[in-house]
């Protein structure tokens, strides 16, 4: 079982920026395939950001609409994933969710909710005009 907590969420303008943190549970940690996920109210949970590893390389991908923006990575040492966002608009406000998967993701497996086994409680973002 692992375990995921997200941080880092907030009230930022436009042009702000936050650093979202995801602590995970888990010995296998840097195995995992880590994504980003965002749903805002009346919408369903959309992908952000993944980092994957195939073994022997490490692989990042993102939403189209946050490319140049956000970067994910992950310190394997703290167990933890990181989404840092730029740039922030008023369309990225939502509720961030992290999660996992101890399957090695192909990049569309990676961007789709049914891709990970294992989901964190969220982080709100909001971010004013």
């Amino acid at each position: 079982q692992v375990q995921l907590v997200e941080s880092g969420g907030g009230l930022v303008q436009a042009g702000g920026s936050l650093r979202l943190s995801c602590a995970a549970s888990g010995r296998t940690f840097s195995r995992y395939a880590m994504g980003w996920f965002h749903q805002a109210p009346g919408k369903e949970r959309e992908f952000v950001a993944a980092i994957t590893w195939s073994g022997i390389f490490t692989y990042t991908y993102y939403a189209d609409s946050v490319k140049g923006r956000f970067t994910i990575s992950r310190d394997n040492a703290k167990n933890t994933v990181y989404l840092q966002t730029n740039s922030l608009k008023p369309e990225d406000t939502a509720v961030y969710y992290c999660a996992a998967s101890e399957k090695i993701l192909s990049k569309p497996e990676a961007s789709t909710t049914r891709g990970y086994d294992y989901w964190g409680q969220g982080t709100q973002v909001t971010v004013s005009s």
